[in-house]
């Protein structure tokens, strides 16, 4: 794992840059540290949970972090998320009047990709320049228009002047933005989604 995802993360959850890449589950209280990633983040966060290099990390509202230090303390991360922990996360969650709200899967690319562009016109789109594009459908994996983390550049695969895919990458902290993509469905398994 690189040091600036190490760094990060251990922002996000509260811990030590050895918590992210020691062996065990963590359960910390949630403290909003400065630097942290704050993609559609509330100050009061009651609890998060990310599945990370063999391990689960918990932040979270102490409560919620004792109840699921005593229920995951040697939890195994790779079935963490079936349904069957969800469902008795929920339930757990639902005491305090919250629910699950999402569960994502996200990926860190290790190396650049080569792939030949020479079918398509990249055009690339920054800071204002993404305004246009508010309230596009086609578009809502790419750009979010969250103010808290805001789209930075957006990069376009163009043929005979139509948008065949746009990615777009958000400033979720200082050291790390996030990437979305959005691919016209008449083109998938082209190898847009990899160029862009």
């Amino acid at each position: 794992m690189n040091d600036i995802l190490r760094g990060q993360l251990a922002i996000d959850y509260c811990c030590s840059s050895f918590e992210i890449i020691d062996k065990e589950n963590h359960f910390k209280e949630y403290r909003p540290l400065e630097l942290r990633r704050r993609f559609h983040e509330k100050d009061e966060m009651f609890l998060k949970i990310i599945a990370v290099n063999g391990k689960l990390l918990f932040t979270g509202q102490k409560d919620i972090i004792d109840w699921c230090r005593d229920k995951y303390a040697n939890a195994k991360s790779e079935w963490f998320f079936e349904a069957k922990n969800m469902h008795k996360l929920n339930d757990r969650l639902s005491q305090d009047g919250f629910q699950i709200g999402m569960v994502h899967p996200f990926y860190i690319a290790e190396k650049k990709s080569e792939v030949d562009t020479a079918d398509y016109e990249i055009r690339w789109y920054r800071d204002s320049e993404i305004e246009q594009f508010r309230r596009d459908p086609r578009f809502d994996e790419a750009f979010t228009f969250c103010e808290t983390a805001p789209d930075v550049i957006g990069v376009a695969a163009v043929k005979d002047d139509k948008i065949l895919g746009m990615a777009g990458a958000s400033m979720d902290s200082p050291v790390m933005w996030q990437i979305g993509i959005n691919v016209d469905p008449e083109v998938k398994a082209k190898g847009i989604r990899k160029c862009l």
